[in-house]
């Protein structure tokens, strides 16, 4: 066992899968290798985020008068992507992947509920109307638990996992990506995204061996 370490797992929902309303590119095939992962209980905790948007969320194209998927705003201030409406609380595609066993999970925190605010990463929500991006309390409740190491996985690496890593390294963990257990929205942001991970000091590893 990774005695001080976390494992968080980033919106592994349907709907960031073949079919599902935001696609990753080939998200479906982390699956068999985060359900392994959970079932081998290498963590001191294991936490899941869940993407859980109410109808009608600020971050969806659909919501500003003729604005189209993937286009980008400001708002508050700052750049914010428009998405085809997705996760949206109590449909199947915002629910926890149903082929992996979450049960070892020690928690699973909802992000993305505030209509008017979005939500990347585990740690923080994105830029509110202040300006500022609360905490979803993530941190305390890691370190409470002996934390000081993470382990990033899930969907997307360009976006969600990417944020959820820079911030847990901003916040004081020892960071690492298991890039494997990764997929991005769209692959050619794959460079850029390991790029920016590495000149961080966050280690991009496979657990493949990593965790062998």
């Amino acid at each position: 066992m990774h005695r001080h370490a976390a494992l968080i797992l980033v919106d592994v929902q349907p709907d960031f899968m073949l079919g599902g309303a935001l696609a990753c590119h080939d998200g479906d095939a982390i699956v068999p290798g985060v359900d392994d992962l959970l079932r081998r209980r290498l963590f001191r905790q294991t936490v899941a985020t869940q993407d859980w948007h109410p109808r009608g969320h600020v971050s969806f194209a659909s919501m500003h008068a003729g604005a189209k998927p993937f286009q980008e705003i400001p708002l508050y201030g700052y750049p914010q992507t428009l998405w085809p409406d997705h996760c949206v609380q109590d449909t199947p595609g915002a629910a926890m992947h149903p082929d992996i066993d979450w049960s070892p999970l020690d928690l699973i925190l909802r992000k993305g509920n505030d209509p008017d605010v979005d939500s990347y990463s585990g740690f923080r929500e994105n830029h509110g109307p202040d300006g500022t991006r609360p905490s979803t309390g993530l941190a305390g409740w890691l370190r409470e638990r002996g934390v000081s190491e993470v382990y990033v996985a899930g969907l997307a690496r360009d976006v969600c996992v990417l944020w959820t890593a820079q911030d847990a390294l901003t916040l004081g963990f020892r960071t690492h990506v298991l890039w494997d257990l990764t997929r991005p929205v769209t692959p050619d942001t794959d460079e850029a995204t390991r790029a920016t991970l590495m000149s961080l000091g966050i280690g991009v590893v496979d657990a493949a061996s990593e965790l062998a």
